[in-house]
């Protein structure tokens, strides 16, 4: 059973940034696109970033000036640095991946934005 394990959240000051890891248990080849969602309470699972293996990656709004998705082949992560946290970034994020119609979530990891 494929596996996808997020890391690296935890509390961040405002203004702060962080770098999200999540790794793969298999290929990232096999996958037409990998990237993270957050949610935050009370509200729908929303993007953040994407890279789609056929086309430019894609940003949610209110990240793409301040955040970068990026993945190594080598050892199956896809990574999501984000930067300038604004109080509306706090949730849990998620790692997903798709392929061929089917979808992939992580169990997510938590970020809270507090000084």
């Amino acid at each position: 059973q494929v596996q996808l394990v997020e890391s690296g959240g935890g509390l961040v000051q405002p203004g702060g940034s962080l770098r999200l890891s999540c790794a793969i248990s298999e290929t990232i080849f096999k996958y037409n696109a990998v990237g993270w969602y957050r949610q935050a309470p009370g509200k729908q699972r929303e993007l953040v970033a994407m890279i789609i293996k056929t086309g430019p990656s894609q940003y949610a709004d209110a990240v793409k000036e301040r955040s970068t998705i990026d993945s190594d082949t080598d050892i199956n992560t896809v990574s999501l640095s984000l930067n300038s946290l604004k109080p509306e970034d706090p949730g849990v994020y998620y790692c997903y991946a798709r392929r061929d119609g089917s979808i992939l979530w992580g169990r997510g990891t938590q970020v809270t934005v507090s000084s």
